[in-house]
């Protein structure tokens, strides 16, 4: 085994959805190197993230997992149980910005308002409400239900966006969907507030992932994101993790129901 950087999740069991690649992958990273042992869900092959976990010393599971199912989230929780025992931490980061794919900044600079709610396809906006909503509440409540059974508590935490918060023209399946997430994180922290499970969210401003792969060379996509961002700069899934990492260590055990926005400055106005 390896030796854990300060050891923040030692002997924990941590469940994390799209952690084949960006801040899913950099979270189970992360969590590794803090001493975590990871399960990582993802439609994707998730080798390259299984050998980074096994890298800081630490045992991993992949498990193919479409967040959209409730059989599958089920199965997933119950795969971490038959390998590990438990489940401490739980990050549900699968998640799109378009039902085509690209991201949604790309998307809205190129579409000269063809993405706007009233042009919009009603099933373009059902998927990604599907993957960003409805995956993220069944992701929730079969970790949930494992936490509650074991009865000594955990940590969910759930991606949202800064979209959240900020309405962005073109973007509404992306907007609503993740104020969906970050409303049934409120929720959800209330309702198990005194079951010693933590609900929270971390709210990423533009980051540097495959879900914006090259925003940099598009000059009207990365001004329009820039123009909101008093930092100039994407944000790295690794400082997205840290974020996460915080939710998921004793160093939050007062924090539920909140949202925590590592965005680059974007709500100092």
């Amino acid at each position: 085994m390896g030796t854990a950087l300060n050891g923040k999740l030692e002997g924990k069991v941590a469940v994390i959805t799209g952690g084949a690649s960006g801040i899913g992958q950099a979270t189970a990273a992360r969590f590794a190197e803090e001493g975590a042992d990871v399960v990582v869900a993802d439609l994707a092959p998730g080798d390259e993230t299984v050998a980074l976990v096994e890298k800081a010393g630490r045992r991993a599971l992949y498990v193919r997992t479409d967040t959209t199912s409730e059989a599958e989230c089920d199965a997933l929780v119950d795969a971490a149980v038959a390998e590990f025992g438990r489940v401490d931490v739980g990050v549900a980061s699968a998640g799109i910005a378009t039902a085509a794919g690209p991201s949604n900044v790309q998307t809205r600079v190129a579409s000269e308002g063809a993405t706007n709610v009233v042009n919009l396809d009603v099933a373009a906006f059902q998927r990604v409400l599907d993957v960003n909503v409805i995956g993220v509440l069944q992701t929730d409540r079969a970790l949930a239900r494992q936490m509650l059974a074991q009865g000594d508590g955990g940590s969910i935490i759930n991606i949202a966006s800064s979209a959240a918060k900020i309405p962005l023209a073109g973007a509404s399946p992306y907007c609503v969907s993740k104020a969906g997430v970050w409303m049934l994180t409120k929720v959800m922290a209330l309702e198990l507030a005194r079951t010693g499970i933590r609900v929270n969210a971390v709210g990423p401003g533009y980051t540097a992932t495959p879900m914006i792969d090259g925003i940099e060379d598009n000059e009207a996509a990365f001004a329009s994101a820039m123009s909101i961002t008093p930092m100039n700069r994407l944000g790295r899934p690794a400082e997205i993790a840290a974020t996460c990492l915080h939710l998921a260590s004793a160093e939050s055990t007062f924090t539920t129901g909140q949202l925590l926005l590592p965005a680059g400055g974007q709500f100092t106005g």
